[in-house]
């Protein structure tokens, strides 16, 4: 059976977490990617930022209604998200639009778990990781990759 070593691609493009989000944006437009591991200078993975990440940047923030009891306020559909949120909205930084610790495959990970998680988690790449450090990524058209017929090597 496949592994992820066999479908990754290997020393993946990265981003750090302090370069803002322009840059990310830039990098994920200009090479059709969908996401970007966020990695320390190690090498360690301590993160992902995907496109929905970027746009969500533009997303419309639900304010919480208040009303006021006895000189108190009391928000009405308050979300323990809300703070969350807007940190996401305002982000400048990779590491504050990221989700941080990402779901993750080792190089062992056979083609069938990473498919379940992808299609159950609505992932469009996993990060392959080996002692905490990222060695690749295996995305969608990996797995598609392997549902066409080898080619034929040409005398």
């Amino acid at each position: 059976m496949l592994t992820a070593y066999d479908l990754m691609t290997q020393n993946p493009q990265t981003i750090a977490p302090e370069d803002d989000v322009v840059t990310a944006a830039r990098i994920m437009l200009d090479k059709r990617y969908n996401g970007l591991p966020v990695v320390e200078a190690d090498g360690t993975l301590i993160g992902i930022i995907c496109q929905s990440d970027l746009i969500n940047q533009h997303k419309r923030l639900n304010v919480p209604s208040f009303f006021t009891v006895l000189d108190g306020l009391i928000p009405l559909g308050f979300s323990s998200n809300t703070d969350a949120e807007i940190r996401k909205i305002s982000a400048s930084t990779v590491a504050e639009a990221m989700t941080p610790a990402p779901a993750s495959v080792t190089e062992e990970t056979p083609i069938d778990e990473i498919a379940t998680l992808m299609v159950d988690n609505k992932y469009h790449s996993l990060p392959v990781v080996k002692n905490g450090k990222l060695v690749g990524i295996v995305g969608k058209e990996d797995i598609l990759r392997t549902l066409l017929p080898k080619e034929e090597p040409k005398e």
